[in-house]
């Protein structure tokens, strides 16, 4: 494993003209490589009016710029070379990304830096666009094993930008305007917001050479800033649905730490040992002994100065209160039980040979990179990451769970065909 890890950790990094952050990541004889533009910028950093204006323009970027004047032009500048393009927006970063043939690098940079410098955001585009995006809305609303998500994420932090969907509201995404759009890309995509990683068949100094032209149009811009997060209020909550659905589509968590903080390593293991794979408790004991769901998880997320952790399951609206007490008894297990040697030993392993498998992809080793110098400003190289997983013990992870499931108050949002949520609010009241 020694020589694996540390052929994954050769990476070179500069900061060019305007702020720019040049990652580069050479990945031995690969035929392809994978460029990432990753802005400092998302939904979280947005006015309420016009919430779901960096999604709005990770859409219209790509229906043309100065040099690629029409959608159909851009795709095939990539596609046409046998590569792929795509985008993503989160909470705190807005991602451009293409994964190209080696020797058709210089096209991807060309590409990627023209249509955010310079797109032509014509109105009437603009308005096509608009009733794309509003249908992505109602794709996720009607799909209550998502919306249940975004309506967690509601009672996670209300009344905050955090919990307003990426893609804004209906309201917002009329409301947002070829105007607003080009507003948002000249004050939030700087040069000091931006980290370009680049990963596979790559030489750092032809890469800066490659990168250079597009530097003049990038200014240094200012640190973006953001509404910072509130505590919650104390007493378990639960927002309720109700719908005629199949299934009773349930989600329940609470806050957790950020991505500086010491421990979120540990509660990554504690999550896995609890809810990731099909060998973890939740699958074991509420699906495959139980036999009270189909689908049922546990995740953790990381933000700048907060977090999420929590639970989702499915399962048939009679026994949903029986299936969310018996995962309340598995969150009481971790947080009072330590973990046997064994099981922790089995998800130290699992979290490594993930973090290794992952690293083997160019896009996903450009993007693992950039996000952690754009977010945390240092990188941690696999071997880092595996000696703190290492040094992680049973005591810590009953710290971690305890810090977070019973110590935080709990929410829960649920669609289902029921009316009365007394009954899962008493049950994920911790006592």
């Amino acid at each position: 494993m020694p020589s694996i890890v540390n052929s994954l950790a050769a990476y070179s990094m500069e900061v060019l003209d305007g702020g720019v952050r040049l990652i580069t990541a050479p990945l031995g004889q690969r035929n392809s490589a994978s460029v990432a533009l990753m802005f400092k910028i998302g939904s979280r950093y947005e006015p309420e009016r016009i919430a779901g204006v960096s999604h709005f323009v990770e859409h219209m970027v790509f229906k043309g710029s100065r040099r690629y004047p029409t959608s159909k032009a851009v795709a095939e500048a990539i596609e046409g070379v046998g590569g792929e393009l795509n985008a993503a927006t989160d909470k705190e970063t807005t991602v451009f990304w293409a994964r190209v043939p080696g020797d058709k690098l210089a096209t991807a940079v060309d590409v990627l830096t023209d249509i955010i410098q310079d797109p032509i955001l014509d109105p009437e585009e603009v308005e096509k666009e608009r009733d794309v995006v509003l249908e992505e809305l109602r794709m996720y609303l009607d799909s209550p094993g998502d919306h249940v998500h975004t309506l967690f994420e509601e009672e996670l932090w209300p009344a905050h930008p955090l919990g307003i969907d990426i893609a804004g509201t209906e309201d917002s995404v009329r409301a947002i305007t070829a105007g607003d759009m080009r507003s948002h890309l000249e004050a939030n995509f700087a040069g000091s917001r931006l980290v370009m990683a680049i990963a596979g068949n790559v030489d750092h100094a032809a890469a800066v050479e490659m990168v250079s032209p597009a530097l003049p149009a990038w200014p240094q811009g200012q640190p973006s800033t953001f509404t910072p997060a509130v505590p919650l209020a104390e007493g378990a909550q639960v927002r309720l649905l109700t719908k005629p659905t199949e299934q009773a589509h349930v989600v329940f968590g609470t806050r957790s730490v950020d991505y500086r903080h010491r421990d979120r390593f540990a509660l990554d293991l504690m999550n896995c040992v609890l809810g990731e794979g099909m060998s973890c408790r939740l699958f074991l004991e509420i699906r495959e002994r139980l036999g009270l769901c189909y689908d049922i998880h546990s995740w953790t997320g990381r933000l700048a100065d907060t977090g999420s952790a929590g639970v989702y399951l499915g399962t048939e609206p009679r026994r949903v209160e029986d299936a969310v007490e018996a995962t309340m008894a598995q969150l009481h297990r971790i947080c009072e039980e330590p973990v046997e040697a064994d099981e922790l030993d089995k998800a130290r392993e699992y979290l490594k040979g993930r973090l290794l498998l992952r690293l083997e992809g160019t896009g996903s080793m450009a993007t693992w990179l950039g996000g952690q110098e754009l977010l945390t400003g240092q990188i941690m190289e696999p071997a880092e990451i595996i000696d703190i997983l290492d040094a992680v013990t049973p005591e810590d992870i009953m710290r971690v769970a305890s810090d977070t499931y019973a110590r935080q108050p709990l929410r829960m949002a649920a669609i289902a065909p029921l009316e009365d949520p007394d009954g899962l609010q008493r049950l994920i009241t911790w006592g």
